[in-house]
C-alpha cells in the first residue's frame, strides 16, 4: 500500500522484491525464445505472407512468455493498493525475509510504499465461499497436531456488503474447529490472519511477527527503538496536553456561569 504516486510504489516492489528474491531464490531466467524466433525467421522470405503471420503469432507468443515474469504488477481495483503477481516464490516467506533484515539493520529501503503484506490466497469475497475456502487454506498452520495463538486482522476496500464482525467471528471458529489448543491472542499472537477485502475479492495471508514488524509496515520497522520510545512520548505529551486544554476550558466554562449568577 501507498499514499499516492502508485506508479512510484510499483518501481520500489519491483526493486525490493527483486533484490531479495535474488537472494532467495537465486537470479531470474528468462525465456530466450523471442531472440531464437526473430534470429531463425530473418531468412524466410518478406512476400510470403503465411510466414509472416506465422513469425508475427511467434514473437506475440514469446513476447507474453517473457512477460511472465517473477513479479508483475496487475490491477488491484482500489485506490493506493498495489498488487504484484509471483511466480514460483512463496510470498509469505519473502515478506518476512525482506522485514527481517530490514528490522535487524534499520535500513530505509523504500520512500513510498507504506506496507507490504504478502497475499497467498484469494477466494470471492462473501461469507460462505470464505468459510469453505479458509476450512483448508488455514490448515498448515492451525490444523492438529499443528497450533498457535492467533489474532485477525481485516481491512476492506470498495467493498460495503461484507461485515467485520461477522467475518472473524466465523475465521476464528473455523481456526478453533481445526485444534481447540488454537488462542486468540490480540497482543503478541504467533500467527496474524490477514483478511484484505478489495472489491468482490478476498485476500488471504498467515503471517508471523505482525507486531514485531510493525503490522509489516516498511517506514515503522527500520525505526530504532529510541525513535519509537521519542514518538510515544511526543504521542503521550498531545495527549496529555488536549486534557489539559478540556480541564482548562471546562473551568472557564464554570467560572463565566459563575459570574452569571
Amino acid at each position: 500500500t501507498c499514499n499516492m504516486n502508485e506508479r512510484k510504489c510499483v518501481g520500489e516492489a519491483y526493486s525490493l522484491l527483486g533484490e531479495y528474491g535474488d537472494l532467495l531464490y537465486g537470479p531470474e531466467q528468462f525465456s530466450d525464445h523471442e531472440e531464437r524466433l526473430s534470429g531463425s525467421d530473418r531468412e524466410e522470405d518478406e512476400d510470403d505472407v503465411e510466414a509472416a503471420l506465422k513469425k508475427e503469432v511467434g514473437q506475440i507468443r514469446a513476447s507474453t512468455e517473457q512477460k511472465l515474469r517473477r513479479f508483475q504488477s496487475v490491477e488491484s481495483g482500489a485506490n493506493n493498493v498495489v498488487f504484484i503477481r509471483t511466480q514460483g516464490i512463496e510470498p509469505e516467506n519473502l515478506v518476512h525475509h525482506i522485514l527481517k533484515d530490514m528490522h535487524t539493520t534499520k535500513k530505509k529501503k523504500t520512500r513510498v510504499i507504506l506496507r507490504m503484506l504478502p497475499i497467498s490466497g484469494t477466494c470471492k469475497a462473501f461469507l460462505e465461499d470464505m468459510k469453505k475456502y479458509t476450512e483448508t487454506f488455514f490448515e498448515p498452520w492451525f490444523k492438529a497436531p499443528n497450533k498457535g495463538t492467533f489474532q485477525i486482522v481485516y481491512k476492506a476496500r470498495n467493498n460495503s456488503h461484507m461485515s467485520r464482525e461477522e467475518v472473524i467471528k466465523e475465521l476464528a471458529g473455523i481456526v478453533g474447529s481445526l485444534n481447540p489448543e488454537n488462542k486468540v491472542d490480540l497482543n503478541n499472537p504467533q500467527y496474524t490472519v490477514v483478511v484484505e477485502i478489495i472489491k468482490t475479492v478476498c485476500c488471504l495471508s498467515v503471517v508471523r511477527d505482525y507486531v514485531l514488524f510493525r503490522k509489516y509496515n516498511l517506514q515503522e520497522v527500520v525505526k530504532s527503538n529510541k525513535e519509537d520510545a521519542q514518538q510515544k512520548t511526543s504521542l503521550t505529551e498531545e495527549q496529555n496536553s488536549e486534557v489539559v486544554k478540556a480541564e482548562t476550558e471546562e473551568k472557564s466554562s464554570k467560572e463565566v456561569k459563575e459570574e452569571n449568577k
